[in-house]
């Protein structure tokens, strides 16, 4: 069985992302552009293949034990994901340090994931 050689590397190597809030919700939405250098449908199937919701409990530890949905979007080159109760009761009742998960999205971009050689 051979092992693919794997690379880890900051996630917004090649992934963009935008976050917001929806409620006590937090929206992440992750997606490879067509613009950066690279192998645009290998990064694209990676990213769909690999998010999962342990993956994102694994990318953003506080939602550990929350409810994840991952929508994907195949022909955008992306994933929607909903992290529910990741703000608790909302803007208003949040003590998180980014209360309306504004800069969710650049915090996933800067973790290191694992991703396969020839798309890093």
């Amino acid at each position: 069985m051979s092992r693919i050689p794997l690379h880890r590397i900051p996630l917004g190597t090649f992934v963009h992302a935008r976050s917001g809030d929806k409620g006590g919700d937090a929206n992440l939405g992750l997606w490879v552009s067509r613009t950066a250098e690279g192998p645009y449908a290998e990064r694209v199937a990676w990213l769909l293949d690999t998010v999962t919701p342990d993956w994102v409990r694994d990318l953003v530890p506080e939602a550990a034990g929350l409810d994840i949905e991952v929508h994907p979007l195949p022909n955008l080159g992306a994933v929607n994901i909903v992290i529910h109760r990741l703000l608790g009761d909302g803007v208003a009742a949040s003590t998180r340090f980014d209360p309306q998960a504004k800069g969710l999205g650049e915090w996933a971009r800067s973790r290191h994931v694992d991703v396969p050689e020839e798309i890093a």
